[in-house]
């Protein structure tokens, strides 16, 4: 699909400077840019790549003016990251805007279907599932019974979700994702066994929530396992049952949350972030990337760190550590007094 510089302009509410019917039919980084192509420069210490580059069309800021000769199509905004963010946006939805039901694929007489959806092949769709309006579920994904999915969501290939899971409007589900399956509920027995513990509970995700390929959320043993809306889950992440996470907490890739775990609203969590569980996370908390988190934390905290040894130790240390910048100044201030004697 081909676009102008007009149109793209008209999309973005910004102003042409050059060639308004020049066209392009796939993007590039400035620096890559060949004819053809639409790019974008926002980033003064790119500035030189406008000179040299081959795209036919590069979004700009509205102050930027070029100091030599351009071959390149001006689109002028007021932000220039934020519009190419929107090409984007719409370039994803141009692509994947599939529509119909492909073959071979097994929906149940009882599924309810909204308009303008998409089943790809070898999909299946169980009992008493809800189809929302525009939602995409591409080729190889489980669908279970009684699953609610709101309107606009897009579910890609070999997702699998389990029976009883809710998901809202307008939710991304990756590859790979897994929705639903058993919570970690184990027993033990006398004799050293495990008897497991039935999982009975549900998966429930608000909208505009995003989920990264291969990650999976755990249904509840009893209620439900929450995601609350605008939550952004980065690949590989592990979310046990009965976890609730708060709306527009963001969390980075190979992160584990265990059960019952309560994270809050507008947290920032990054990769390879251990959470035990049955503690609570405030609100607006950092947590930087490979920390283990073993107790509560309150709100607007930013933390870091994970020692592991014999918790025997580490309980005594962990009084000390907590006291460490007086301890040093006290032994710095003995040594000048040491060496004052001397």
């Amino acid at each position: 699909m081909k676009f102008t510089a007009q149109q793209i302009a008209g999309i973005l509410e910004g102003d042409v400077e050059g060639n308004p019917d020049v066209e392009v039919s796939k993007l590039s980084k400035i620096e890559e840019g060949s004819e053809g192509s639409l790019t974008f420069l926002s980033n003064p210490k790119y500035n030189h790549f406008i000179y040299s580059t081959n795209a036919s069309i590069t979004i700009v800021n509205k102050t930027f003016k070029p100091e030599n000769g351009i071959k390149t199509t001006l689109i002028k905004v007021d932000d220039a990251y934020k519009a190419f963010s929107k090409v984007l946006e719409y370039y994803n939805s141009v692509k994947f805007n599939k529509q119909g039901i492909e073959q071979p694929s097994f929906i149940s007489e009882s599924c309810k279907k909204g308009d303008d959806i998409y089943i790809g092949a070898f999909s299946y769709i169980g009992e008493n599932v809800s189809i929302g309006n525009n939602v995409k579920v591409f080729p190889n994904t489980y669908i279970g019974d009684n699953v609610s999915i709101g309107h606009d969501t897009t579910i890609f290939s070999g997702a699998k979700i389990y029976a009883d899971t809710i998901i809202g409007n307008n939710c991304v589900i990756n590859s790979g994702v897994i929705i639903g399956a058993d919570g970690f509920g184990f027993a033990p027995n006398d004799n050293g066994t495990y008897s497991k513990i039935p999982q009975i509970g549900n998966v429930v995700i608000e909208d505009n929530v995003d989920v990264g390929a291969a990650t999976t959320i755990d249904r509840a043993t009893l209620g439900s396992t929450i995601i609350r809306q605008g939550v952004k889950l980065d690949n590989q992440i592990q979310i046990a049952h009965n976890v609730e996470i708060g709306k527009n907490t963001v969390i980075a890739a190979q992160t584990g949350v265990a059960g019952s775990a309560k994270i809050g609203e507008n947290c920032q969590i990054g990769g390879q972030v251990g959470i035990a569980g049955h503690i609570t996370i405030g609100n607006n908390v950092k947590i930087q990337a490979q920390s283990g988190i073993g107790r509560s934390i309150k709100d607007n905290e930013i933390i870091q760190g994970s020692p592991a040894f014999s918790i025997i130790d580490y309980n005594k240390s962990y009084v000390h550590f907590k006291n460490l910048p007086k301890i040093v100044k006290n032994i710095d201030d003995l040594e000048k007094k040491i060496n004052g004697n001397s």
